[in-house]
């Protein structure tokens, strides 16, 4: 038997931690995103970890530190045995077939029922709502507006939020009103339309000028997590649901953050009297494990599309997938079983105090603090205070939240950039993390604020070095950055 060529790295070689973090990073450099880690290695938060324990990660010189990071896609946090016990299972019983595109699958119709029996326990009207499965959030949201279209037909505008973030392949991308992200790939998908977040008044006078019967949809976070967990007006969720089926606009509640248990309800669209026609899922879905996204439909609306000869008007090679749904099947167990929201919405009122306590505090660091279950946010004063041009701000903007995120990881703990909102930091811990290992978090953020009592300490405190290797990678990467968030 051939073995592998020179250079060529065994499996065997990762599986048994035979490369170094420095080997890692070259390597990553080299072929992979060589930008973004070049940044990340620079405030010193690139990695590798490895997980101690499903709550703490350790870097190459043995350092722990808490991980409240994970962008909402790790439920129950790094390699839980709930999971890795059952993948064994798994993989020593499982005779089903691996990738069913053209057969009916155990695995995929067990994950198919269960999602919409859980959703129709929030929503009754979903009682006969069907899934289609993917492998992302951004997939999910691409399917949901192919699913809108073709219930309406005709149609050109399709309306989302300002802070709002939807993902990157570019019908999401479209609905993601950051030029940051945007403007390189124009032209893109026509009849995108903005609102601001939060207010009826506006969207109600943005659908009467362009006409009820043109618009397709209105896709909505009901919380936006990448804008920095933005939390809209009570009755803003209910009226839009209102003011959309008056005029028989779809409405698309993008859940792929705040579904399944992170913001202490199972959908937070429903808790809010938000009664979509498609809901998108994704990142806990997969326990962290593996890639997995879902768009549930109405009846009717899936069978508009994808009805008859025209049911593989929209598919994929992957989606469905027996191990993906294998993992969904048995995370969505979980949390129901250990009922995981609850104890989110519990947690979460415990660090939202102690967050606002924080903020008391430390008002010069702090600017505001949001959350709502374990999606929690603080907005950091930034690190330089007096009037500054539009792209020296954003800049600024920019390397405060950056700066802040490498002194968190200097206190023992792993936190979340906000894509869509430049000076907020977020924690999203597991779902499932044990209240000793929270409190001792809470505590490494005390001890963050107390050594950077005022934002600029947030500079002070960064080696000249540092400051100076960001400051000229800033400078040599010019970019459209988004309006300030305040």
């Amino acid at each position: 038997m051939t073995g592998l060529p020179h250079g060529f790295i065994r499996s065997r070689d990762v599986l048994e931690d035979r490369l170094t973090g420095a080997q890692v990073r070259t390597l990553e450099l080299q072929h992979g995103n060589e930008e973004l880690l070049y940044g990340l290695d620079l405030i010193g938060v690139a990695g590798p970890f490895s997980s101690v324990t499903p709550w703490e990660l350790e870097d190459e010189q043995g350092v722990r530190r808490i991980n409240a990071s994970g962008y909402s896609a790790t439920p129950f946090g790094e390699m839980p045995l709930v999971l890795t016990d059952f993948l064994k299972e798994f993989l020593e019983k499982n005779r089903a077939m691996t990738l069913p595109q053209q057969s009916s699958s155990p695995w995929r119709a067990a994950l198919e029922a269960n999602l919409v029996r859980l959703l129709a326990r929030e929503l009754p009207s979903h009682q006969d709502s069907q899934v289609f499965f993917c492998s992302s959030g951004t997939e999910a949201i691409e399917g949901a507006l192919k699913f809108a279209r073709a219930w309406r037909p005709g149609t050109k505008y399709s309306i989302s939020f300002n802070s709002g973030y939807h993902g990157k392949t570019l019908g999401s991308l479209s609905l993601t009103p950051n030029p940051e992200y945007q403007d390189v790939f124009r032209p893109l998908v026509p009849g995108a339309v903005t609102c601001p977040y939060g207010d009826l008044d506006a969207l109600s006078a943005l659908i009467r000028r362009l006409g009820p019967d043109k618009v397709t949809c209105v896709v909505v976070e009901p919380i936006q997590g990448e804008g920095g967990v933005n939390i809209p007006p009570e009755g803003f969720l209910r009226g839009l649901g209102e003011l959309c089926r008056r005029h028989g606009i779809v409405v698309i509640a993008d859940e792929i953050q705040t579904g399944l248990g992170r913001t202490g309800h199972w959908f937070e669209s429903a808790a809010h009297g938000l009664d979509p026609d498609i809901v998108t899922l994704a990142k806990p879905l997969g326990g962290g494990l593996v890639a997995v996204g879902a768009t549930i439909v109405r009846h009717a609306i899936y069978k508009k599309m994808l009805g008859g000869l025209s049911s593989k008007r929209h598919s994929n090679t992957f989606g469905g997938g027996a191990l993906a749904m294998a993992v969904g099947l048995r995370s969505l167990e979980h949390l129901i079983e250990t009922d995981l929201p609850r104890r989110s919405l519990e947690l979460g009122e415990v660090g939202l105090r102690h967050l606002q306590s924080l903020r008391a505090r430390y008002p010069r660091l702090l600017q505001e603090v949001r959350g709502q279950g374990l999606l929690l946010a603080m907005q950091f004063q930034p690190v330089v205070g007096i009037p500054l041009p539009g792209p020296v701000k954003e800049l600024v903007y920019e390397g405060t939240a950056i700066l802040a995120l490498r002194e968190l990881h200097q206190a023992g703990v792993m936190a979340n950039l906000s894509l869509s909102s430049k000076r907020t930091v977020r924690l999203t811990p597991a779902l499932d993390m044990p209240r000793d290992v929270f409190e001792i978090m809470f505590g490494r953020v005390d001890t963050f604020a107390a050594r950077n009592p005022a934002s600029r300490n947030l500079l002070t405190n960064t080696p000249a070095g540092v400051t100076m290797s960001l400051a000229k990678f800033a400078a040599s990467k010019p970019k459209k950055r988004t309006p300030s968030d305040g």
